[in-house]
């Protein structure tokens, strides 16, 4: 399987010219000319099954006010309007609350197709500025420091969280020569990290704050009283679709590169300012009105691309009634579905958008969707990116067997095995007890006061073995799935193994009682992997088919994840919630045992395995001229990368980051020319331990998850990978 880039991609170049008709314009399927597609029937349906659906939200929902009265107090017939309740019920609950409906899923939906446009991905979601993860922030902040309660103040501190990190992001993409396509997407991923981190710190030290917080992130429209609320944030939404709509000539000429854009008298950097503008506007109303409900832009832009093509102006059109009509219906049947209940509108949206988006990808027409894979796309002449030869400068020799070692790889492994060697010392040593390192050495070999040893012993060694395991599993993971990817950014997440195997440890802890079943993390990796790869069709060369099904997969995952907490008690949640943001609490050498012998079985295949995969850094065709069979090698890798995720997730939960860094860092000290399999293990594992120590260390009596501080930490070091020249990804 090739793997897709997870940033901005560029089309393959043309290799033979594009039929053309008189006129001169390239010629689509059926002698048609391209961009020609007979769209407006779409849009017509569009608009007819968007009145049909807000019909039925209006005619559905408590007060037991059928069709028929609705009718009435629409065209106040026998002076129906007077009636109090029928006033009450139509025209404070289900009118605003469909209005709502109409006006976030388009906001979503336009937002959704300008984001992917502008950064050329038809993988980009709202989400990407990091607009989900700073109204999160804000409506945290409010609860946990100023005690906010009431629906207002949600949407103002969401609404000002939502504009400060696109704001951080536009500033930061902006920097060093201008916004790009792929400074936007980084940016973006790193503000929404670390905010997202800041986020779990507030919520780990308030159970009030998370209790709210939990209902608010699954999103819903149930919230929605009369027209107050709606009424503020209108001309924000208005703003926001003008702006949209202002941009799409200058998106269209941006489409055919930023040389001819500037040609044709646009400018390219403005361009994508406005739009990242009119996104957050978009987004920041959406998430304020009715909380984040992700993947809605991902999949009303979908939508709309395989019946608009690339035409900017009529698929943000399409998107936008796309979006309105999912959202309604999805709000429909979040009534209905849970009666006397509701349940929450992002997991509708999850459970009925997936699987059509699954659908489009599957079909012929899916070629609509610009759905190139960069893996096989040919460089320019003189610009062919390749590895440059080992050059190993280091031989062992014994009789007729010899051993070549690259100088500067091994001595950034023996390094990293001293820095590792380390920071167990600082971690076996550090802690809230008043341990010197004698002691602490000591109590490592079983000497000592007994309480110093049962101190270090049972507690701390078992830990730190612990997270020495996951976070080598994961930085061995990270390194087999970017150098499959070619790209550093790359990580387990992008198939769903991370999500697929937080679930399934889930739904075992819900159906044991107890928790602790780590074996229920590769069995759900496992699971989500085979899932994907049967939908997409098999290990082919679609790297964007594999890629969509993996979100789509983590769509379902995150939304089983989300009810799971929301259906729990307060304390069993909290636990849980601990645990889903990547936490060492508890885990000591019984747990980890499985780890271990997991990595002792596949570190050494991973190290055989990488002297082949070297091999895949050139083309598939040079790959094979040199006998290495490119479809097993990545099986095989793909195979290795899904065990180690579903291990560590097991362990300690979906730790972030560290198989994003691990390889990163590794690489930069072993140098390019080898595939740094054995010092991204060391790395990874030097991480968790570090940010297992800090999280326990750094504020007295109050201990911070692993995962939370490896997801604050990772923003600032995702910046440094895009403002490195280096670090750059391609």
């Amino acid at each position: 399987m090739t793997l897709s880039q997870a940033g901005v991609t560029k089309a393959p170049p043309a290799t033979a010219p594009e039929p053309r008709r008189p006129g001169g314009r390239p010629e689509g399927p059926g002698g048609r000319p391209e961009g020609t597609r007979p769209t407006w029937p779409a849009v017509t349906a569009a608009v007819v099954l968007l009145l049909a659906l807000a019909a039925l939200s209006l005619s559905v929902g408590a007060g037991e006010v059928g069709p028929g009265r609705v009718l009435d107090y629409l065209l106040n017939h026998d002076g129906a309007r007077a009636d109090g309740r029928l006033a009450l019920v139509v025209g404070d609950l289900r009118l605003p609350r469909t209005l709502t409906a109409l006006l976030v899923g388009a906001a979503l939906g336009v937002a959704g197709a300008q984001l992917q446009s502008v950064t050329r991905n038809p993988l980009a979601e709202t989400g990407l500025l990091g607009v989900n993860a700073g109204a999160s922030l804000g409506v945290v902040l409010g609860i946990a420091v100023l005690g906010v309660q009431s629906s207002y103040g949600y949407l103002a501190f969401a609404f000002g969280g939502a504009v400060l990190a696109s704001a951080l992001v536009l500033l930061i993409a902006g920097s060093r020569g201008g916004g790009s396509p792929m400074r936007l997407v980084l940016g973006g991923s790193a503000v929404g990290a670390t905010f997202g981190g800041l986020t779990g710190v507030l919520i780990v030290n308030s159970p009030e704050a998370y209790d709210r917080y939990r209902v608010w992130v699954l999103g819903s429209l149930a919230g929605v009283e009369g027209w107050s609320t709606l009424a503020r944030l209108t001309p924000v939404l208005g703003a926001g679709f003008l702006l949209a709509a202002l941009t799409t000539r200058p998106l269209t000429a941006l489409a055919l590169g930023d040389d001819l854009a500037r040609g044709l008298g646009h400018r390219p950097g403005a361009t994508r300012a406005a739009v990242a503008v009119a996104v957050t506007l978009l987004t920041a109303s959406a998430v304020a009105l009715a909380g984040p409900v992700s993947f809605l832009g991902l999949l009303a832009g979908f939508l709309a691309r395989s019946l608009a093509g690339p035409r900017i102006g009529r698929l943000t059109l399409l998107a936008g009634l796309f979006g309105a009509a999912v959202l309604t219906g999805a709000d429909v049947l979040a009534r209905v579905v849970a009666r006397p209940y509701e349940a929450p509108v992002s997991v509708i949206v999850a459970l009925v958008g997936a699987p059509a988006l699954i659908a489009i990808v599957r079909s012929r027409r899916s070629a609509a969707l610009a759905l190139s894979d960069p893996a096989e796309a040919t460089p320019p002449a003189g610009r062919r990116a390749e590895p440059p030869a080992p050059k190993p400068d280091l031989a062992l020799r014994y009789g007729a067997w010899s051993l070549l070692l690259p100088r500067r790889a091994l001595a950034a492994s023996f390094g990293l095995a001293a820095a590792l060697l380390a920071a167990v010392v600082v971690a076996a040593h550090a802690g809230q007890s008043e341990l010197d390192l004698g002691r602490t050495f000591q109590a490592v070999f079983g000497y000592g006061d007994r309480l110093d040893v049962l101190l270090v012993q049972k507690f701390r060694l078992g830990r730190i073995v612990a997270a020495l395991a996951a976070g080598a599993a994961l930085g061995l993971a990270g390194c087999l799935t970017q150098t499959l990817a070619r790209n550093r950014l790359a990580t387990p997440e992008l198939l769903g193994v991370n999500d697929g195997a937080t679930a399934a440890v889930l739904i075992s802890a819900t159906a044991s009682g107890t928790f602790g079943a780590w074996w229920a993390g590769p069995l759900g990796a496992l699971a989500a992997v085979l899932v994907v790869t049967l939908v997409s069709g098999g290990l082919g060369a679609r790297g964007y088919r594999v890629l969509v099904v993996g979100l789509a997969m983590s769509a379902l995952a995150s939304a089983v994840i989300q009810v799971a907490l929301a259906r729990r008690s307060l304390n069993s949640a909290g636990s849980l919630y601990v645990w889903t943001s990547g936490s060492l609490n508890g885990r000591d050498l019984a747990i980890a045992t499985p780890v271990l012998v997991g990595l002792a079985v596949l570190v050494p295949l991973a190290l055989v395995a990488a002297r082949r995969l070297a091999v895949l850094r050139f083309d598939d065709s040079v790959a094979s001229a040199l006998g290495v069979d490119p479809g097993r090698v990545r099986l095989a890798c793909l195979l290795l990368a899904v065990a180690l995720a579903g291990l560590a997730v097991g362990v300690c939960g979906p730790v972030g980051f560290v198989a994003l860094a691990a390889p990163v860092v590794a690489g930069r000290l072993a140098g390019p020319a080898r595939v740094p399999v054995l010092g991204s293990a060391l790395t990874g594992a030097l991480l968790v331990v570090l940010a297992d120590t800090l999280g326990r260390v750094l504020l007295g009596g109050v201990e911070i998850p692993v995962g939370i501080v490896t997801t604050v930490l990772g923003g600032p070091f995702l910046l440094w990978v895009l403002l490195s020249r280096k670090g750059s990804p391609a």
